[in-house]
Protein backbone atom coordinates (compact mmCIF):
# COMPACT_ATOMS: atom_id res chain seq x y z
CA UNK A 1 0.00 0.00 0.00
CA UNK A 2 1.48 3.54 -1.14
CA UNK A 3 2.02 5.50 2.27
CA UNK A 4 2.09 9.77 2.17
CA UNK A 5 4.48 11.82 2.71
CA UNK A 6 6.18 11.23 6.16
CA UNK A 7 6.75 14.56 7.05
CA UNK A 8 3.55 15.75 6.22
CA UNK A 9 1.51 12.58 7.82
CA UNK A 10 4.25 13.61 11.14
CA UNK A 11 2.82 16.98 11.28
CA UNK A 12 -0.62 16.16 11.36
CA UNK A 13 -0.44 13.51 13.69
CA UNK A 14 1.78 15.86 16.28
CA UNK A 15 -1.03 18.77 16.14
CA UNK A 16 -3.20 19.17 18.74
CA UNK A 17 -6.24 20.59 17.13
CA UNK A 18 -9.13 20.57 18.96
CA UNK A 19 -12.64 20.85 17.77
CA UNK A 20 -15.72 22.55 18.81
CA UNK A 21 -19.26 21.31 19.89
CA UNK A 22 -20.22 22.94 16.32
CA UNK A 23 -17.29 21.25 14.70
CA UNK A 24 -18.23 17.81 16.15
CA UNK A 25 -21.78 18.40 14.95
CA UNK A 26 -20.59 19.45 11.68
CA UNK A 27 -18.07 16.66 11.22
CA UNK A 28 -20.20 13.99 12.63
CA UNK A 29 -20.60 11.62 9.82
CA UNK A 30 -16.80 11.83 9.49
CA UNK A 31 -16.55 10.84 13.19
CA UNK A 32 -18.27 7.86 12.58
CA UNK A 33 -15.64 6.63 10.13
CA UNK A 34 -13.21 4.51 12.15
CA UNK A 35 -10.89 5.23 9.68
CA UNK A 36 -10.86 8.97 10.28
CA UNK A 37 -12.87 9.23 13.99
CA UNK A 38 -11.43 12.11 15.93
CA UNK A 39 -7.58 12.06 15.12
CA UNK A 40 -8.35 12.34 11.60
CA UNK A 41 -10.83 15.14 11.26
CA UNK A 42 -8.48 17.27 13.53
CA UNK A 43 -5.68 16.33 10.63
CA UNK A 44 -8.14 17.54 8.13
CA UNK A 45 -8.66 20.83 10.34
CA UNK A 46 -4.82 21.17 10.72
CA UNK A 47 -4.29 20.46 6.97
CA UNK A 48 -3.52 22.79 3.90
CA UNK A 49 -4.38 22.75 0.46
CA UNK A 50 -3.79 24.95 -2.46
CA UNK A 51 -5.57 25.02 -5.19
CA UNK A 52 -4.10 25.67 -8.31
CA UNK A 53 -7.33 27.09 -10.48
CA UNK A 54 -10.89 27.73 -9.52
CA UNK A 55 -13.01 26.65 -12.67
CA UNK A 56 -14.18 23.63 -14.31
CA UNK A 57 -11.60 21.01 -11.33
CA UNK A 58 -11.16 23.33 -9.04
CA UNK A 59 -14.71 24.07 -8.45
CA UNK A 60 -15.76 20.74 -6.71
CA UNK A 61 -12.38 20.51 -4.91
CA UNK A 62 -12.74 23.75 -3.10
CA UNK A 63 -16.56 22.92 -2.06
CA UNK A 64 -15.39 19.32 -0.68
CA UNK A 65 -12.79 20.34 0.72
CA UNK A 66 -14.10 22.92 2.04
CA UNK A 67 -16.90 20.92 3.56
CA UNK A 68 -14.71 17.85 4.80
CA UNK A 69 -13.13 20.80 7.24
CA UNK A 70 -9.58 21.11 5.76
CA UNK A 71 -8.47 23.96 7.84
CA UNK A 72 -6.76 26.47 5.23
CA UNK A 73 -7.52 26.63 1.23
CA UNK A 74 -5.50 28.82 -0.80
CA UNK A 75 -7.17 29.28 -4.07
CA UNK A 76 -5.06 31.03 -6.89
CA UNK A 77 -6.78 32.87 -10.38
CA UNK A 78 -6.14 35.57 -12.14
CA UNK A 79 -9.95 35.10 -14.11
CA UNK A 80 -13.11 36.76 -13.80
CA UNK A 81 -16.19 35.03 -13.52
CA UNK A 82 -18.12 34.98 -16.77
CA UNK A 83 -21.78 33.27 -18.40
CA UNK A 84 -19.56 30.38 -19.77
CA UNK A 85 -18.14 29.72 -17.13
CA UNK A 86 -21.08 28.62 -15.56
CA UNK A 87 -21.93 25.45 -17.39
CA UNK A 88 -19.24 23.61 -15.80
CA UNK A 89 -17.71 25.94 -12.62
CA UNK A 90 -19.96 25.28 -9.80
CA UNK A 91 -18.44 27.07 -7.28
CA UNK A 92 -19.61 30.33 -9.05
CA UNK A 93 -23.09 31.71 -9.40
CA UNK A 94 -24.95 34.12 -12.14
CA UNK A 95 -24.65 37.02 -9.67
CA UNK A 96 -20.96 36.28 -9.34
CA UNK A 97 -20.56 37.21 -13.08
CA UNK A 98 -17.79 39.69 -13.76
CA UNK A 99 -16.58 39.19 -10.19
CA UNK A 100 -12.72 37.57 -9.73
CA UNK A 101 -12.87 33.79 -9.67
CA UNK A 102 -10.86 33.79 -6.08
CA UNK A 103 -13.01 36.40 -4.31
CA UNK A 104 -16.34 33.72 -5.30
CA UNK A 105 -14.62 30.98 -4.44
CA UNK A 106 -13.77 32.60 -1.29
CA UNK A 107 -17.60 33.47 -0.65
CA UNK A 108 -18.99 30.12 -1.26
CA UNK A 109 -16.60 28.72 0.73
CA UNK A 110 -16.93 30.37 3.82
CA UNK A 111 -20.89 30.00 3.11
CA UNK A 112 -19.84 26.04 3.39
CA UNK A 113 -17.61 26.20 6.55
CA UNK A 114 -16.85 29.48 8.27
CA UNK A 115 -14.17 27.74 10.08
CA UNK A 116 -12.35 27.22 7.17
CA UNK A 117 -9.06 30.20 6.60
CA UNK A 118 -9.43 31.17 2.73
CA UNK A 119 -6.37 32.61 1.09
CA UNK A 120 -7.12 34.32 -2.68
CA UNK A 121 -3.94 34.85 -4.90
CA UNK A 122 -5.48 36.59 -7.44
CA UNK A 123 -2.46 36.08 -10.39
CA UNK A 124 -0.97 34.02 -12.51
CA UNK A 125 1.14 31.83 -11.16
CA UNK A 126 4.62 32.02 -12.52
CA UNK A 127 8.48 30.70 -11.89
CA UNK A 128 8.56 34.65 -10.05
CA UNK A 129 5.65 34.14 -7.56
CA UNK A 130 4.93 29.85 -7.24
CA UNK A 131 7.81 28.61 -5.03
CA UNK A 132 6.60 31.31 -2.64
CA UNK A 133 2.84 30.52 -2.81
CA UNK A 134 2.89 27.20 -2.65
CA UNK A 135 5.70 26.62 0.29
CA UNK A 136 3.08 27.03 3.17
CA UNK A 137 0.75 24.65 1.93
CA UNK A 138 0.95 20.62 2.49
CA UNK A 139 -0.57 19.55 -1.03
CA UNK A 140 -1.41 21.81 -4.45
CA UNK A 141 -4.38 20.44 -6.19
CA UNK A 142 -3.12 21.33 -9.76
CA UNK A 143 -6.69 22.39 -11.76
CA UNK A 144 -5.08 23.73 -14.66
CA UNK A 145 -6.08 23.64 -18.13
CA UNK A 146 -2.68 23.97 -19.93
CA UNK A 147 0.31 22.65 -20.42
CA UNK A 148 3.38 24.84 -19.45
CA UNK A 149 1.03 25.51 -16.26
CA UNK A 150 1.39 21.66 -15.71
CA UNK A 151 5.07 21.35 -15.99
CA UNK A 152 5.46 24.33 -13.56
CA UNK A 153 3.25 23.22 -11.04
CA UNK A 154 5.07 19.86 -11.06
CA UNK A 155 8.68 21.01 -11.09
CA UNK A 156 7.87 23.49 -8.11
CA UNK A 157 5.95 20.48 -5.98
CA UNK A 158 8.72 18.69 -6.63
CA UNK A 159 11.49 21.40 -5.52
CA UNK A 160 9.39 21.82 -2.81
CA UNK A 161 8.76 18.19 -1.97
CA UNK A 162 5.23 18.72 -2.27
CA UNK A 163 2.31 16.04 -3.34
CA UNK A 164 0.44 17.28 -6.44
CA UNK A 165 -2.93 15.95 -6.94
CA UNK A 166 -3.63 16.00 -10.53
CA UNK A 167 -6.29 16.59 -13.21
CA UNK A 168 -6.79 17.04 -16.33
CA UNK A 169 -10.20 16.86 -18.93
CA UNK A 170 -10.69 16.90 -22.79
CA UNK A 171 -14.85 16.49 -24.25
CA UNK A 172 -15.68 13.48 -23.05
CA UNK A 173 -12.86 11.90 -21.33
CA UNK A 174 -10.65 12.62 -17.83
CA UNK A 175 -7.93 11.80 -15.83
CA UNK A 176 -6.50 11.68 -12.41
CA UNK A 177 -3.43 11.00 -10.06
CA UNK A 178 -0.80 11.79 -7.47
CA UNK A 179 2.56 12.74 -8.55
CA UNK A 180 5.33 13.26 -6.17
CA UNK A 181 3.66 11.76 -2.84
CA UNK A 182 6.81 10.60 -1.64
CA UNK A 183 10.83 10.13 -3.24
CA UNK A 184 9.64 6.84 -4.81
CA UNK A 185 7.04 8.29 -6.52
CA UNK A 186 6.47 9.18 -10.61
CA UNK A 187 5.54 12.99 -11.47
CA UNK A 188 3.64 14.72 -14.00
CA UNK A 189 7.38 14.68 -16.29
CA UNK A 190 7.04 10.87 -16.16
CA UNK A 191 3.58 10.84 -17.69
CA UNK A 192 4.27 13.84 -20.26
CA UNK A 193 8.01 13.57 -20.82
CA UNK A 194 7.99 15.84 -23.55
CA UNK A 195 4.55 18.04 -24.17
CA UNK A 196 2.68 17.63 -27.30
CA UNK A 197 2.62 20.07 -30.26
CA UNK A 198 1.11 23.20 -29.66
CA UNK A 199 -2.37 23.15 -30.37
CA UNK A 200 -2.43 19.62 -31.37
CA UNK A 201 -5.06 19.10 -28.57
CA UNK A 202 -8.01 21.63 -28.56
CA UNK A 203 -8.79 23.53 -25.37
CA UNK A 204 -11.96 24.00 -23.59
CA UNK A 205 -12.86 26.92 -25.71
CA UNK A 206 -11.93 25.35 -28.77
CA UNK A 207 -12.92 21.24 -28.29
CA UNK A 208 -15.70 21.85 -25.68
CA UNK A 209 -15.88 20.10 -22.53
CA UNK A 210 -18.99 17.84 -21.10
CA UNK A 211 -20.05 20.26 -18.36
CA UNK A 212 -20.29 17.69 -15.58
CA UNK A 213 -17.10 15.62 -16.04
CA UNK A 214 -14.86 17.77 -14.56
CA UNK A 215 -16.63 17.88 -11.51
CA UNK A 216 -16.35 14.07 -11.37
CA UNK A 217 -12.78 14.14 -11.88
CA UNK A 218 -12.36 17.51 -9.29
CA UNK A 219 -14.00 15.07 -6.71
CA UNK A 220 -11.57 12.37 -7.35
CA UNK A 221 -8.75 14.91 -6.62
CA UNK A 222 -10.46 15.61 -3.50
CA UNK A 223 -10.58 12.48 -2.21
CA UNK A 224 -6.98 11.77 -2.88
CA UNK A 225 -6.51 15.30 -1.28
CA UNK A 226 -8.51 14.14 2.27
CA UNK A 227 -7.36 10.61 1.85
CA UNK A 228 -3.42 11.57 2.14
CA UNK A 229 -4.23 14.65 4.51
CA UNK A 230 -6.25 12.26 7.27
CA UNK A 231 -3.66 9.07 6.41
CA UNK A 232 -6.33 6.53 4.84
CA UNK A 233 -6.63 4.35 2.06
CA UNK A 234 -4.38 4.12 -1.09
CA UNK A 235 -4.10 6.77 -3.05
CA UNK A 236 -3.33 6.93 -6.70
CA UNK A 237 0.19 6.85 -6.26
CA UNK A 238 2.20 5.34 -9.49
CA UNK A 239 -1.30 5.02 -10.87
CA UNK A 240 -3.86 6.85 -13.69
CA UNK A 241 -7.35 6.79 -13.23
CA UNK A 242 -8.81 7.81 -16.64
CA UNK A 243 -12.78 8.11 -17.31
CA UNK A 244 -14.47 8.08 -20.44
CA UNK A 245 -17.90 9.65 -20.01
CA UNK A 246 -19.53 8.49 -23.14
CA UNK A 247 -18.76 4.56 -22.53
CA UNK A 248 -18.80 5.25 -18.38
CA UNK A 249 -15.91 3.03 -18.28
CA UNK A 250 -12.76 3.73 -15.82
CA UNK A 251 -9.45 2.20 -16.53
CA UNK A 252 -6.43 2.71 -14.43
CA UNK A 253 -2.92 2.82 -15.89
CA UNK A 254 0.40 2.28 -13.90
CA UNK A 255 3.32 4.65 -13.71
CA UNK A 256 6.59 4.09 -12.81
CA UNK A 257 9.01 6.38 -12.47
CA UNK A 258 11.25 6.90 -15.24
CA UNK A 259 15.14 7.33 -14.87
CA UNK A 260 15.79 9.33 -17.67
CA UNK A 261 12.97 11.60 -16.49
CA UNK A 262 14.48 15.53 -16.13
CA UNK A 263 14.28 16.07 -12.81
CA UNK A 264 13.21 19.53 -11.78
CA UNK A 265 16.10 20.91 -9.87
CA UNK A 266 15.28 24.69 -11.11
CA UNK A 267 12.39 26.25 -13.14
CA UNK A 268 12.82 27.12 -16.55
CA UNK A 269 10.62 28.88 -19.01
CA UNK A 270 7.95 26.96 -19.57
CA UNK A 271 6.05 28.50 -22.46
CA UNK A 272 9.31 27.87 -24.82
CA UNK A 273 9.32 24.21 -23.26
CA UNK A 274 5.78 23.98 -24.84
CA UNK A 275 6.62 25.85 -27.98
CA UNK A 276 4.23 28.66 -27.62
CA UNK A 277 5.27 32.25 -28.62
CA UNK A 278 6.35 34.21 -25.32
CA UNK A 279 4.13 36.55 -26.56
CA UNK A 280 1.23 35.49 -27.45
CA UNK A 281 -0.71 31.62 -28.08
CA UNK A 282 -2.44 33.44 -31.15
CA UNK A 283 0.62 35.21 -32.86
CA UNK A 284 4.02 34.21 -34.27
CA UNK A 285 6.74 36.85 -34.55
CA UNK A 286 7.29 34.88 -37.92
CA UNK A 287 4.41 35.29 -39.18
CA UNK A 288 4.34 38.31 -42.22
CA UNK A 289 0.80 37.26 -43.73
CA UNK A 290 -2.50 39.01 -43.91
CA UNK A 291 -4.49 38.72 -41.09
CA UNK A 292 -8.17 39.17 -39.86
CA UNK A 293 -9.43 39.91 -36.90
CA UNK A 294 -12.67 37.52 -35.90
CA UNK A 295 -14.89 40.36 -34.98
CA UNK A 296 -14.14 41.97 -39.00
CA UNK A 297 -14.61 38.62 -40.36
CA UNK A 298 -18.18 38.60 -38.65
CA UNK A 299 -18.66 41.49 -40.81
CA UNK A 300 -18.52 39.95 -43.89
CA UNK A 301 -20.16 36.89 -43.24
CA UNK A 302 -23.42 39.28 -42.26
CA UNK A 303 -22.82 41.49 -44.58
CA UNK A 304 -24.42 38.55 -47.45
CA UNK A 305 -21.38 39.07 -49.91
CA UNK A 306 -19.99 35.46 -51.33
CA UNK A 307 -16.85 36.39 -52.28
CA UNK A 308 -15.43 34.74 -49.92
CA UNK A 309 -14.50 31.17 -48.31
CA UNK A 310 -13.61 30.34 -45.09
CA UNK A 311 -11.30 27.13 -44.93
CA UNK A 312 -10.70 25.11 -41.38
CA UNK A 313 -7.15 23.11 -41.66
CA UNK A 314 -7.79 21.64 -38.50
CA UNK A 315 -8.92 17.41 -38.15
CA UNK A 316 -12.27 15.96 -38.58
CA UNK A 317 -12.67 15.49 -34.87
CA UNK A 318 -12.06 19.21 -34.22
CA UNK A 319 -14.68 20.15 -36.72
CA UNK A 320 -16.79 18.37 -35.06
CA UNK A 321 -16.54 19.46 -31.90
CA UNK A 322 -16.74 23.11 -32.97
CA UNK A 323 -16.17 25.08 -36.30
CA UNK A 324 -17.04 28.51 -37.87
CA UNK A 325 -20.28 28.88 -39.54
CA UNK A 326 -19.88 28.34 -43.10
CA UNK A 327 -16.39 27.13 -43.10
CA UNK A 328 -15.34 23.93 -45.69
CA UNK A 329 -12.57 21.38 -43.77
CA UNK A 330 -9.28 21.24 -45.84
CA UNK A 331 -6.94 19.35 -43.19
CA UNK A 332 -3.83 21.07 -43.29
CA UNK A 333 -1.76 17.68 -44.45
CA UNK A 334 -3.78 17.62 -47.33
CA UNK A 335 -1.99 21.11 -48.26
CA UNK A 336 1.41 19.85 -47.52
CA UNK A 337 0.91 16.78 -49.50
CA UNK A 338 -0.61 18.35 -52.47
CA UNK A 339 -3.74 17.04 -52.91
CA UNK A 340 -5.92 19.89 -51.97
CA UNK A 341 -3.67 22.62 -53.97
CA UNK A 342 -5.72 22.40 -57.38
CA UNK A 343 -9.24 22.68 -55.39
CA UNK A 344 -8.10 25.76 -53.16
CA UNK A 345 -6.35 27.42 -56.35
CA UNK A 346 -9.78 26.91 -58.62
CA UNK A 347 -11.24 28.86 -55.12
CA UNK A 348 -9.08 31.94 -54.91
CA UNK A 349 -9.98 32.28 -58.99
CA UNK A 350 -13.30 33.43 -57.82
CA UNK A 351 -13.03 34.50 -53.64
CA UNK A 352 -10.81 35.69 -50.68
CA UNK A 353 -9.75 32.50 -48.86
CA UNK A 354 -9.67 32.59 -45.33
CA UNK A 355 -8.04 30.08 -43.14
CA UNK A 356 -8.34 29.00 -39.40
CA UNK A 357 -7.15 26.25 -37.43
CA UNK A 358 -7.76 25.96 -33.59
CA UNK A 359 -5.26 29.29 -32.24
CA UNK A 360 -3.54 30.21 -35.48
CA UNK A 361 -0.37 27.98 -35.84
CA UNK A 362 -1.71 25.46 -38.54
CA UNK A 363 -3.74 27.87 -40.29
CA UNK A 364 -0.22 30.07 -40.81
CA UNK A 365 2.03 27.27 -42.27
CA UNK A 366 -0.96 26.67 -44.64
CA UNK A 367 -0.81 30.25 -45.88
CA UNK A 368 2.77 29.62 -46.10
CA UNK A 369 2.99 26.52 -48.56
CA UNK A 370 0.04 27.83 -50.30
CA UNK A 371 1.80 31.10 -51.12
CA UNK A 372 4.37 29.06 -52.64
CA UNK A 373 2.30 27.54 -55.39
CA UNK A 374 1.07 31.45 -55.89
CA UNK A 375 -2.46 31.03 -53.89
CA UNK A 376 -3.04 34.33 -51.85
CA UNK A 377 -4.92 33.45 -48.90
CA UNK A 378 -5.89 35.40 -45.12
CA UNK A 379 -5.30 34.13 -41.52
CA UNK A 380 -8.38 34.02 -38.95
CA UNK A 381 -6.17 35.56 -36.20
CA UNK A 382 -6.52 33.12 -32.96
CA UNK A 383 -8.81 30.31 -34.87
CA UNK A 384 -11.30 29.01 -33.28
CA UNK A 385 -10.52 29.97 -29.76
CA UNK A 386 -10.65 33.79 -30.54
CA UNK A 387 -13.66 33.16 -32.53
CA UNK A 388 -15.44 31.17 -29.61
CA UNK A 389 -14.03 33.95 -27.11
CA UNK A 390 -14.61 36.99 -29.16
CA UNK A 391 -17.90 36.07 -31.24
Amino acid sequence: MSKPIPSLMQAKDSSNTSLSQEELSRYARHLNLPEIGIAGQQRLKAGSVLCAGAGGLGSPILLYLAAAGIGRIGIVDCDKVETSNLQRQVVHSSNCIGEAKTESARNRILEINPNCKVDMYQKRLCNDNILQIISPYDIVCDCTDNFPSKYLINDACVILEKPNIYGAIQQFEGQASVFNLNSNSPNYRDLVPIPPPPNEIPTCAAGGVLGVLPGLIGMIQAIETIKIIANIGEPLNGRILVFDALTMKFRELNLEPNVNTIKADGLINYKEFCGLNHKSNYRSSTFTGESISPKNLELIINSGENDFAIVDVRTQKEADASSIRGSELIPLDSIKNGKSIEKLRAISLEKKIYIYCASGKRSKQAINELSKHGIHSINIDGGIQAWNEQI
